[in-house]
């Protein structure tokens, strides 16, 4: 069931229900199975749902502190940027896929790079998704079960609400969360069975960010707010570098292509992927936008690298407690039901890695199960052991997210297996590339910098 070594010559031997990595339906498109009704193709909504839960994650969390960092107007227009850059590379992917009739992304990236191509695609996508998932399961242990950082104790809603216990500690919310939200939503086989989810996550989403605005407009009308900046304040080499640690925070809030393989093969009409893609993509820019608006006009310069917690102190409103709470549970459980989307593709990738010619993991139930608990079990002890990860994933995620998104659609349109490539599309591959390593290089070198600095402080 591999993919061979990822050559032209292989993949003409290899049929479609042979080709299994990442983002190939874990079943056979339309096929009727043992119990399993004829699947008639996925509606446009509930592909503009999944996508776009795809896309929201824990990101939008972190681009209120991007807009503190650039201003606002920089802010935005880099939001804006970003998604047209996003849009582009997706439409790479999508018409390359076509025109080659290939099923998933890592299939592409081995018919256009070989075995090794299709092996860094895997890794990158394993690499992103698990840091992602381990980082998201940390929050619903922040937010319910409370957190202690630098000698304060933030609470948790459980504990707000009942006192402390030792059934709403952390591992024991966190293992319930596991078993009881988690293992019955990533049991699905197929994207489209999170239709559902995905437009409640989706709609959590517009609830935080209503509130938000809601609570921010008010305390404008009241005066009670600072004025935000709308471009940022530099005063020194420094200060430059670090507005380069925003790109990957941005970038990250958009990595969606390793399910974008995944909503194309499940739709009736493939010619709705692309405005699905734009659909999706204008939503989530909205609520980009109006989130790290608001947030920042709300909180100013005070404005925390996770704008949940600035969500536990007083609003300054009548029920500001009750906003708060609402707050933080309509988010941990939005981030619930992103965690199964974003499983879908880490599960398939990593099966890929470890058993690239068995046959395909929706085939093989007990293979299915155990890569699927041991997932869950890896992310759960992660979360309870290592309750502060957000350095490593600055790196590794924000690489892997690059690579997914930006750098290995450009080589792939600049390789050009299907001679489809424009002179347009090169040179707009051409500047992808570039500004995705060079900004990422000055990221990541600030963000080494930071931690000396503060390593040699603490010392």
């Amino acid at each position: 069931m591999g993919i061979g070594n990822g050559s032209p010559s292989d993949s003409r031997h290899v049929s479609h229900r042979e080709i299994r990595d990442e983002t190939t339906p874990l079943l056979p498109i339309k096929e009727e199975e043992e119990g399993i009704h004829e699947f008639n193709g996925a509606s446009f909504s509930g592909a503009v749902f999944n996508l776009s839960t795809t896309i929201v994650g824990a990101g939008i969390m972190a681009l209120p502190a991007s807009i503190k960092m650039l201003g606002i107007i920089p802010g935005i227009l880099m939001i804006i940027l970003v998604a047209l850059l996003t849009e582009a590379s997706i439409d790479m992917l999508v018409r390359c896929s076509h025109e080659g009739k290939i099923t998933s992304y890592g299939w592409l990236m081995g018919e256009t790079f070989g075995q090794w191509g299709r092996i860094a695609l895997q890794a990158s996508v394993v690499i992103n998704n698990i840091g992602m998932m381990i980082v998201y399961m940390i929050i619903v242990g922040d937010v319910l079960s409370g957190t202690s950082t630098s000698g304060v104790h933030h609470r948790g809603i459980f504990e707000g609400w009942f006192g402390p216990h030792l059934w709403n500690s952390r591992p024991v919310v966190l293992l319930a969360t596991t078993l009881f939200v988690f293992g019955p939503l990533v049991s699905f086989k197929r994207l489209d069975s999170l239709r559902y989810t995905s437009a409640l996550s989706v709609a959590l989403a517009v609830v935080f960010v209503v509130i938000t605005a809601g609570i921010a407009i008010v305390r404008l009308i009241e005066g009670t707010v600072e004025i935000p900046k709308l471009f940022p304040e530099l005063d020194g080499t420094n200060s430059i570098w670090e507005l380069f640690t925003a790109v990957p925070v941005v970038v990250t809030a958009y990595i969606c292509h390793y399910n974008v393989h995944s909503i194309d093969n499940e739709l009736e009409d493939r010619t709705q992927t692309k405005p699905i893609v734009q659909t999706s993509l204008a939503l989530c820019s909205s609520v980009y936008i109006a989130t790290s608006f608001f947030a920042y006009l709300l909180f100013g310069e005070g404005t925390l690298a996770d704008v949940l917690a600035n969500f536990d102190s007083n609003l300054h409103i009548p029920f500001s407690s009750v906003f708060n709470d609402v707050v933080r549970v309509s988010y941990v459980v939005h981030i619930m039901l992103v965690f199964p989307i974003v499983f879908f593709a880490l599960r398939l990738n990593l099966d890929g890695l470890l058993f690239p010619t068995a046959r395909h993991i929706s085939r093989d139930n007990r293979r299915f199960a155990i890569i699927t608990g041991s997932l869950l079990a890896v992310i759960y002890l992660a979360a309870i052991f290592i309750p502060s990860i957000w350095d490593a994933f600055q790196f590794t995620g924000a690489t892997a997210a690059v690579l997914i998104g930006f750098i290995f659609p450009a080589m792939i349109i600049l390789r050009d297996p299907y001679g489809i490539a424009t002179k347009r599309d090169k040179i707009l591959a051409l500047t992808m590339i570039v500004l995705a390593v060079l900004s990422n290089s000055v990221a990541l070198y600030s963000d080494a910098l930071n931690i000396i600095f503060h390593r040699k402080v603490e010392a």
